[in-house]
């Protein structure tokens, strides 16, 4: 169960998504080992290949202060069903968060958890290069 701070700022965070063309808001959360919350929301541009997705604005937010140490993704979107990072997401998260547990969370509270492995089998990152 998804603790009620953290819905609520997802919640707040989905709100601010500039979703302008898709209408699709989205909002991520990552927390990290000490507890600290940075947050994201998609941000979208008439050149449809610049829009970024939320996990990517939190990620980078969170790497630009000083933040790599991360054990939970959260991610809420519009819809009755939660919905999990797209494949560029998870990549970075893959190489940026690769401990996290992925949260995806409804507005409603229903969440499905996974590992970010799990969502990215045989992932690609620094390590992969010295194989």
């Amino acid at each position: 169960m998804v603790e009620q701070d953290i819905l609520s700022l997802l919640r707040q965070t989905k709100d601010k998504a500039l979703a302008h063309y898709s209408k699709f808001h989205v909002a991520s959360v990552l927390k990290t080992r000490d507890g600290q919350l940075i947050t994201g929301f998609n941000i979208e541009n008439s050149s449809y290949g610049l829009t970024i997705c939320a996990e990517r604005v939190a990620i980078f937010k969170a790497l630009s202060e000083g933040h790599n140490d991360f054990v939970e993704v959260y991610v809420m979107c519009d819809g009755d069903e939660p919905c999990s990072p797209c494949g560029a997401c998870r990549q970075i998260l893959y190489e940026y968060a690769p401990d996290a547990t992925i949260i995806m969370v409804t507005e409603a509270g229903k969440s499905r958890s996974m590992h970010i492995r799990d969502l990215l089998p045989h992932g690609f990152n620094d390590k992969s290069l010295h194989m």
